[in-house]
């Protein structure tokens, strides 16, 4: 790096201790570096100016140039306000301010000439400009201005965006022809890029819009770049680091169970990602590789195939779930189709009695467990394994990196992992978050399986779709309703949900109807019975939170209604319209929202009606909420990005990727002249970073 860009920034001119200390602490700002990268957010058109009379006709920020004609103050307390009446030779409109009143008064004066920024708003009728930035026009340089994010202290103290703008002038004077290209100039020719030092005076300073938006491709591409290659030589590096067994034979166990046992022909996408798999297991290195599918897709079996082959090798193997729930249906699930073999199957839940762990834990160290499923339990030291070879690790996101990387530890080589979710990953994100990961990816559902029909319902439709549950009952189907109890402790929620079962208890009255009720609060023993009753259709209607999202398998229920639905992220939508639509009949997904909602909520509606294809919504979810609520707040710090955006910015990422790969396939080490800037920037990510991708 410039040792300039390393300075402290208290030693720029304008700056000095005080300023220094509010930059560090509200904008991270430490250096000449971190300043020379934070960049605007927008920028204003300042080259041309309206009139009055024109604002009517414009959709968006304007510029105007005329004189105050007069003032009042209006209100008191929280509801003072001050407008300012501007007049151009065009027309007049009201300027206001809801806030800083006095100190306007003070700074404005009447029939002065003055230049007027902001955006045009229609309020009772008419026409005004709230809180509008306001200049001299001797002050005002024609053509775009950079705006920055601030602060309320920042400002106070002068920094504004306009206090901003001028250390950054102040700093890029500093730095002319100081600014390290990192980027081979081939790279940059082959992707049309501007160089970088002409990007970050550009990015500050634009000639016009079209060079803003060049050094706004050019940086982030350099970001998206730069994270593309630290991923992929990390992996190299783990790959290169991790001895893995070698599991070449496929064995009795897989043959007999493929041939003979299996229930339905395996799609194409199976196929394929068991080839993948297959190939992992016999290169000699660790296998880490992420299978994305979602719900019904047929994960769980491709799993249960890749456990038979490291069965099949003399080795045993695990499955971990995030649930109690789901580790019994994954184990109920595996034992069925094991019945005919000679697997033996056995199930650690923090529920089994001492007594049975005692006798579980020796039959596994002795090697007479073949394949172990549970949940957390698995975690403990006590928990050993004559031969682990395979593990699985079910919906990967619930469970800590410390928690699974403990995992590692149970064999003297570390076990290949396969971590599965039904979580569709937007391309973007899974490039990024998982790059140092090989993925995987079943795109098709097994054949027979009926898209589920959703429809979203206001409130006021409640009776209607009472009257279809009773329809879909009177069939032989079962009916799910689910509340959001977004957290076990929330107690508005926990009496939404307890006031939404006595409703339904009263609309679908017994002896007629029976209804379960399941939630979070409720000891295990109590859950699992009432699971267990809805399971064997001793009840038709299921009431519950979000422990339903994952581990319940009721084939013959057709019918999931989401109560609030306007509460819940698209993903976790998507999930649990996934508990139905499991059996060979018509099922339905029931969005019940309140008369009223936002914006975002009728897409997330609309998204969900349109379409059951996982990984389209996931893209949607990402669009509207941002990559760091998708991936949670553990990998988002990997997200160190100024200007890059991966739900908008897909495209850069897949070229970034790209360019990275090429380069690494001509010069593997990063030891050409030509890429000495490469090099550099990637020994301080490499030392500065930790290694986020290695997620098993």
């Amino acid at each position: 790096m410039n040792n300039l860009l390393i300075t402290p920034i208290e030693y720029l001119k304008g700056v000095g201790p005080k300023r220094a200390e509010l930059l560090n602490k509200e904008l991270k700002i430490f250096s000449f570096g971190d300043l020379v990268h934070y960049y605007p957010f927008r920028y204003i058109d300042r080259s041309h100016f309206h009139k009055v009379a024109d604002l009517i006709e414009l959709n968006g920020p304007a510029q105007l140039k005329g004189r105050i004609v007069g003032m009042m103050e209006t209100g008191v307390g929280k509801s003072k306000r001050l407008t300012a009446q501007f007049q151009d030779d065009s027309g007049m409109i009201n300027l206001i301010w809801f806030k800083g009143g006095k100190w306007i008064k003070n700074a404005i004066k009447v029939n002065e000439d003055i230049v007027i920024y902001g955006r045009p708003k229609q309020f009772g009728g008419k026409w005004q400009i709230p809180h509008p930035e306001m200049s001299k026009p001797s002050a005002i340089e024609k053509g775009f201005q950079p705006v920055y994010s601030s602060t309320e202290k920042l400002t106070a103290n002068g920094l504004d965006t306009r206090g901003i703008e001028k250390l950054t002038a102040v700093l890029l004077s500093q730095i002319s022809g100081q600014i390290e290209e990192l980027l081979p100039v081939s790279v940059c020719k082959e992707n049309r890029l501007i160089s970088r030092e002409d990007a970050i005076i550009e990015i500050h300073k634009p000639t016009n819009s079209q060079k803003a938006e060049q050094a706004r491709i050019r940086l982030k591409f350099e970001e998206l770049f730069f994270l593309q290659l630290e991923l992929l030589v990390r992996k190299k590096i783990t790959l290169q680091k991790s001895k893995g067994v070698k599991l070449e034979l496929v064995g009795d166990a897989f043959n007999t169970f493929y041939k003979n046992h299996i229930p339905f022909e395996l799609t194409g996408a199976q196929k394929r990602v068991l080839k993948e798999i297959r190939h992992d297991l016999n290169t000699g290195h660790h296998m880490n590789r992420l299978l994305q599918g979602d719900v019904g897709s047929g994960k769980t079996l491709v799993a249960l195939l890749t456990m038979l082959l490291g069965i099949g090798n003399g080795f045993q193997a695990a499955l971990m779930a995030p649930t109690e729930i789901l580790a019994i249906q994954h184990f109920e699930s595996i034992s069925k189709l094991m019945e005919k073999l000679n697997v033996r199957v056995a199930l650690l839940t923090g529920s089994t009695k001492k007594k049975d762990r005692v006798v579980l834990h020796e039959a596994l160290q002795s090697g007479e467990i073949d394949i172990l499923i549970g949940t957390h339990a698995l975690l403990e030291d006590v928990v050993q394994f004559k031969n682990l070879g395979i593990v699985v690790i079910d919906e990967q996101h619930r469970f800590g990196v410390a928690q699974r990387a403990r995992m590692w530890k149970k064999n003297e080589l570390p076990p290949h992992v396969l971590i599965m979710t039904a979580t569709p990953i937007p391309r973007t994100l899974a490039m990024t978050f998982y790059g140092d990961l090989d993925v995987s990816v079943i795109d098709e559902l097994p054949p027979g399986r009926k898209p589920i029909t959703t429809v979203h319902r206001y409130d006021a439709h409640r009776l209607r779709v009472f009257g279809f549950m009773k329809e879909e009952i009177s069939k032989g189907r079962q009916v799910y309703i689910v509340y959001p109890l977004i957290n076990e402790s929330n107690a508005l929620d926990f009496n939404n949900l307890m006031d939404g079962f006595e409703a339904i208890q009263r609309a679908f009255p017994m002896p007629e109807y029976n209804v379960s009720i399941v939630h979070g609060q409720m000891k295990p023993g109590d859950k699992e019975f009432e699971m267990n009753r809805f399971a064997r259709g001793e009840t038709q209607i299921m009431v519950a939170t979000t422990v339903i999202e994952v581990g319940v398998n009721v084939p013959n229920a057709s019918v999931m209604v989401i109560e609030s639905a306007e509460r819940f992220g698209l993903s976790q939508l998507h999930q649990l319209r996934g508990r139905v639509g499991r059996g060979a009949e018509q099922s339905y997904c029931i969005l019940m929202t309140g008369d009223e909602i936002s914006k975002d909520s009728i897409k997330r509606m609309k998204t969900m009606v349109r379409t059951n294809d996982g990984f389209e919504i996931a893209e949607v979810d990402l669009q509207l909420r941002g990559p760091g609520d998708l991936v949670g707040t553990q990998q988002s710090g990997i997200l160190d990005l100024k200007i890059a955006n991966l739900s908008k910015d897909g495209q850069l990422v897949q070229l970034a990727r790209e360019v990275a790969k090429s380069i690494l396939l001509k010069d593997p080490n990063i030891e050409a002249v030509e890429h000495k800037g490469i090099r550099s920037k990637l020994s301080d990510m490499l030392k500065s970073r930790p290694n986020w991708g290695r997620i098993a």
